[in-house]
C-alpha cells in the first residue's frame, strides 16, 4: 500500500447522493438490530460484498470478514412502585416488541428498502412457540391485538393496544356477524378497534378482499395509514409478503387487499368485497348512501360470509337513524352495538362538564349521549320530531309507498308538489286519511327523475287506489301542467280548486266562482299559514306521520329570513305536501266537506284539561243545622241582611 493510498483510508469517509429517505431507513434498521449506524452498515455491505464475490468464487480477507450480529439493545431496568407506570412500561417486554426480528436482511428480502415489511415471496423457518402463537392468533382476534397490534397513543407515542371491555366484545361480534352497525360517542377508539379486526383478516385469511369508506377520501386514508403503521410493527413471522403498499391501497402475496376511498356511488362499483366498512356513515349526503347501497350491496349479498360494518357516531333524523332504528326493533338483520360515554376509563361528571363548556349542551347530547338530533332551528320541536315513530311501507313497481291499504267509506287527500324531474327537487305525493281525527299519512310518492309530462299518471293512479282521493296540486312553474293534464287528458275530476279573494288571499273553493283556478298557487302568505297550521298538527298529535323521509325532510326544513326551507344540500318536496295539507286544513270549504275541524277538536281537548286540572268546590258540614233563607244564623228578607237577632 502506498503513502498516499494509506492517508487515504485513514480519512474520514462518506458517500454522496444519499437521500433522507434512505439515511431514516438505515437510521431505523440500526435502531432496530440493536447497533450503531456504521456497524449497521458495515454489515450490510459485507453481506453484499460477500454474497457477491461468493458467486464469482472469490473470497474475501479475513480482516473483511462479516461481524458477529450485536443482540438488540435492552431497556435497563426501572424501579416501578407506581402500578400505572409500570402498566405504562409493561409494552417493553411484552410479545409485540421484539423488533430485532423484524430485520430481514438484505434489501432484497424487505419491500422496496423498509426494513419493517417483508417482501413477498421471502421464507421463514418457524420455531415451535411462534407457530404456536400464529394458530392462537388464527382462532382469536381479541389475543392478537391486545399482543400484537401497537397504536400511537396522543400522550405516550406507540404502545401496545390493551382494549377496553367494549372494544373487545365490538371485535368479537364482527367476528360472529355478518352485518353490524355501531352508535357510538367520540373519541372511543372505534376506528383503531374496527381497523385492527380488519388487519387481523386479511393476516389469516387468504384471498381478502375489505374496503374502507368514509364521508371524505383522507378520512378512509387515514384509517389505512393506521392499519399500514400497525402492520409495520408486527414480527416478521406474523407478516405476509407485501405485494403493493402505498396510501390508497395494500396488497400481500396471500391475495388479500384493503382499498381506501370516499363513499360514493360509484366508490366500488365493479368490485367484489368480503367486507365494507363504512366509517361515520351518518355523515354520508343521503343520496350518495342510497345510491352506493344500491350499487354495492348485492355482492356482499351474494355471498354467505361477506360483511358490512357501519360505524358513526349520530347526525340527524338521516338514513343513519333509519339503519339504527331497523336494527334496534329488529326490522333488519344487522347487529346493533352501542356504548356509553362512561364506558371508557377516565370520562366522568367532570369530563361531561367540561366538555360542554368548550362546546355545547346539542353537541355534548349529539356527539357523546348519542342522540339523534336535528337541526336546531326546525320549525317542528326537536323533541316531537325524535318521538315520531315512521313504519314500514309496501312499495309497488313504480314506487309509490303504501303504509296503510285503502279503505271502503274513508275520504282521503293527495297534496301533490311537482318538479321538473332533473335529478334536483322531486316530485312528491302525499296521501293523507281525513276520515276523523288524527289525521294520518298512508301513503307517499316521491321521485327526483320522473318527467313532469308522466306525472300525471302518477297522481291519477295514486288517487284512484285511494278512492278517488281529493288532490291538492301545487300550480307553480309546471304544476299547472299537471293539474290541467289530471282534469283535462285523464279525466281525474276530483281536483280541488282555489279562488284568489285579492288581500284576503286565495281560499279553498268548489269551482263555481269567477276567478277559481285547478289547484294551490304557493305564496308566501300560504306557506306561512301552511307551515304554522303543520306544526300545530304534528306538535299536538293531529296529523300522524308514518313515512322516515318525510320525517327526516321535517329534521332539516329550518328557520330561514323570516320563513322555512330544507337546509342546505337537504330537500324538502315531502314536507311541502304537508304544508299544502297545513293550508288546506284551516279552510272552511275542507271542513265542510270531510267534517273535521282539527281547531274545534284541539280546543275542546284544551278546555278539558283545563276543567281537569281546577279543583271542585268544597263543602264543609259543622253539624249546625241552620234556619232556611239565613247566613250565620241571620236572616233576611227581599235580598237585604236583617240585622236584628
Amino acid at each position: 500500500m502506498t503513502e498516499k493510498d494509506k492517508k487515504i483510508e485513514d480519512m474520514p469517509w462518506g458517500v454522496k447522493g444519499i437521500d433522507k429517505a434512505t439515511r431514516h431507513l438505515v437510521k431505523h434498521a440500526a435502531e432496530q438490530a440493536g447497533m450503531t449506524i456504521g456497524a449497521w452498515v458495515k454489515k450490510a455491505v459485507h453481506e453484499q460484498a460477500s454474497g457477491d464475490n461468493r458467486e464469482r468464487g472469490v473470497e474475501l480477507p479475513e480482516e473483511l470478514a462479516v461481524e458477529k450480529r450485536m443482540p438488540p439493545r435492552v431497556a435497563e431496568p426501572v424501579s416501578v412502585e407506581d402500578e400505572e407506570v409500570e402498566d405504562e412500561l409493561s409494552y417493553l417486554t411484552s410479545p409485540a416488541q421484539p423488533m430485532a426480528t423484524n430485520y430481514h436482511g438484505p434489501s432484497s428480502k424487505t419491500y422496496l428498502g423498509n426494513p419493517n415489511l417483508k417482501a413477498a415471496g421471502v421464507k421463514i423457518e418457524f420455531t415451535e412457540e411462534q407457530y404456536n402463537e400464529y394458530v392462537r392468533c388464527t382462532r382469536d382476534p381479541v389475543y392478537f391485538i391486545e399482543n400484537y397490534i401497537r397504536i400511537v397513543n396522543v400522550d405516550r407515542g406507540l404502545v401496545p393496544f390493551k382494549m377496553y371491555s367494549y372494544q373487545a366484545d365490538m371485535v368479537q361480534t364482527f367476528k360472529d356477524n355478518r352485518f353490524v352497525v355501531c352508535k357510538l360517542p367520540r373519541q372511543t377508539g372505534k376506528s383503531t378497534t374496527v381497523v385492527s379486526f380488519m388487519l387481523w383478516k386479511i393476516l389469516f385469511y387468504d384471498q381478502q378482499s375489505i374496503a374502507i369508506l368514509a364521508n371524505k377520501g383522507v378520512l378512509a386514508r387515514d384509517m389505512l395509514a393506521k392499519l399500514q403503521l400497525a402492520y409495520e410493527h408486527l414480527p416478521a413471522w406474523l407478516q405476509q409478503g407485501v405485494v403493493t403498499w402505498n396510501k390508497g391501497n395494500i396488497m400481500l402475496e396471500n391475495g388479500s387487499k384493503v382499498i381506501a376511498a370516499a363513499t360514493s356511488s360509484s366508490a366500488v362499483r365493479g368490485g367484489t368485497y368480503n367486507l365494507i366498512f363504512l366509517d361515520e356513515y351518518a355523515f354520508v349526503p343521503r343520496n350518495i348512501a342510497e345510491h352506493f347501497f344500491s350499487s354495492v350491496y348485492p355482492t356482499i349479498s351474494s355471498g354467505e360470509t361477506t360483511q358490512i360494518i357501519v360505524v358513526s357516531t349520530p347526525f340527524g333524523l338521516n338514513h343513519f337513524y333509519k339503519m339504527w332504528s331497523d336494527a334496534i326493533e329488529k326490522r333488519s338483520l344487522y347487529i346493533p352495538i352501542e356504548v356509553h360515554w362512561r364506558d371508557t376509563p377516565g370520562r366522568d361528571d367532570k369530563f361531561r362538564e367540561t366538555t360542554i363548556k368548550n362546546t355545547s349542551l346539542e353537541q355534548w347530547r349529539q356527539e357523546f349521549e348519542g342522540e339523534f338530533i336535528g337541526s336546531t332551528n326546525t320549525l317542528i320541536n326537536p323533541t316531537i320530531l325524535r318521538n315520531l315513530a315512521f313504519s314500514l311501507p309496501t312499495r309497488d313497481n313504480i314506487g309509490f309507498e303504501m303504509y296503510k291499504t285503502p279503505e271502503r267509506d274513508h275520504t282521503y287527500v293527495m297534496t301533490v308538489d311537482t318538479a321538473r324531474g332533473v335529478e334536483g327537487d322531486s316530485s312528491a305525493i302525499s296521501v293523507i286519511d281525513v276520515s276523523s281525527i288524527p289525521y294520518e299519512q298512508v301513503a307517499k310518492y316521491k321521485n327526483n327523475q320522473i318527467p313532469s309530462a308522466l306525472f300525471p299518471d302518477i297522481v291519477a293512479r295514486c288517487g284512484r287506489i285511494y278512492n278517488n282521493a281529493m288532490a291538492l296540486v301545487e300550480t307553480n312553474d309546471v304544476g299547472q301542467q299537471v293539474a290541467d293534464s289530471l282534469l283535462l287528458e285523464l279525466e281525474y275530476e276530483n281536483i280541488l280548486s282555489t279562488t284568489n279573494r285579492g288581500r284576503a288571499g286565495q281560499k279553498l273553493g268548489g269551482g263555481f266562482a269567477a276567478r277559481s283556478q285547478l289547484g294551490l298557487r304557493m305564496t308566501a302568505p300560504v306557506k306561512r299559514i301552511g307551515c304554522a297550521n303543520m306544526k300545530d298538527l304534528i306538535e299536538s298529535h293531529k296529523l300522524i306521520v308514518r313515512d322516515f323521509d318525510t320525517i327526516s325532510e321535517l329534521s332539516t326544513f329550518v328557520s330561514s329570513r323570516n320563513s322555512y326551507e330544507a337546509e342546505e344540500g337537504c330537500n324538502d318536496d315531502l314536507v311541502m305536501t304537508l304544508v299544502m295539507f297545513g293550508w288546506l286544513a284551516r279552510q272552511t270549504f275542507f271542513k265542510e266537506l270531510t267534517n273535521t275541524d282539527f281547531r274545534k277538536k284541539l280546543l275542546e281537548e284544551q278546555a278539558a284539561m283545563f276543567e281537569d286540572d281546577v279543583l271542585p268546590a268544597g263543602y264543609i258540614d259543622d253539624g249546625i243545622d241552620d234556619e232556611p233563607n239565613s247566613i250565620e244564623g241571620r236572616r233576611f228578607d227581599s235580598g237585604f241582611y236583617n240585622t236584628r237577632l
